[in-house]
């Protein structure tokens, strides 16, 4: 493994850890009602997208099952949209059903490395 994308790898995997320990035992409905919550997910999940476009693309064509556009593209609607309105609801989804999927992906990675 790439001695930067593994640092990159951690640090995606460790925001993810800190998404999940705000939202544990967290509803949709505290979710959307509470501003500083959203606010420190949709901050933790800009930093996670910021981490994943600077692993290599070497190491991302290894990895093609990871949506890496898209992830980077979700990135570019909180920083871009943030005024607009950005759909909490949308942010909900991504915390309880894409993170979990991610998360057991970067842990693959850290366990087996890039190369699979």
């Amino acid at each position: 493994m790439i001695k930067d994308d593994a640092l990159y790898c951690d640090h995606v995997i460790e925001t993810m850890d800190v998404i999940f320990s705000y939202t544990k035992n967290i509803s949709r409905k505290d979710f959307l009602e509470n501003k500083m919550l959203t606010d420190a997910v949709m901050r933790n999940l800009q930093i996670l997208s910021e981490s994943t476009q600077k692993i290599s693309q070497k190491t991302k064509d290894k990895r093609g099952n990871i949506p890496w556009k898209d992830i980077s593209g979700f990135r570019n609607i909180l920083v871009h949209d943030y005024f607009e309105g950005i759909d909490l609801n949308a942010i909900w989804n991504v915390v309880v059903r894409d993170l979990p999927v991610l998360h057991k992906e970067f842990l693959t990675i850290k366990e087996t490395g890039f190369n699979k």
